[in-house]
């Protein structure tokens, strides 16, 4: 995914529609968490077999993807608003996350570092 792409064509939809005026990075984190509520609606009380298989249902994969991409576009923005390269960002938090967890101590655990 080329994000600084993705970022400018998102800049320039906002810009078309003057919706720049909105895009506080208090206003994209609330439309961010919203976005990833309605992806948990998704699969909300659903077993675990049938969250695995939510994809096979046409509708229900369409609504997950639109989700996703709607979780994705805030994400960006929001990255975009605060600075935030965030292929450096993630790249750097793996990092973190694999002195945090090393494989010998954590492998197949789901027990977190500070416990």
């Amino acid at each position: 995914m080329n994000t600084k792409l993705i970022q400018d064509r998102l800049a320039q939809f906002s810009l078309e529609r003057d919706w720049a005026q909105f895009h506080a990075p208090k206003n994209l984190a609330i439309a961010l968490s919203v976005e990833c509520s309605e992806l948990l609606e998704e699969f909300q009380w659903l077993t675990e077999e049938q969250s695995a298989s939510v994809m096979a249902d046409p509708d229900q994969a369409a609504r997950i993807r639109d989700e996703l991409a709607d979780i994705t576009t805030y994400l960006l923005q929001l990255a975009g608003k605060l600075g935030v390269d965030l292929e450096d960002a993630v790249q750097k938090k793996i990092e973190k996350n694999a002195i945090k967890y090393p494989v010998e101590k954590f492998k197949g655990s789901a027990k977190k570092y500070n416990r």
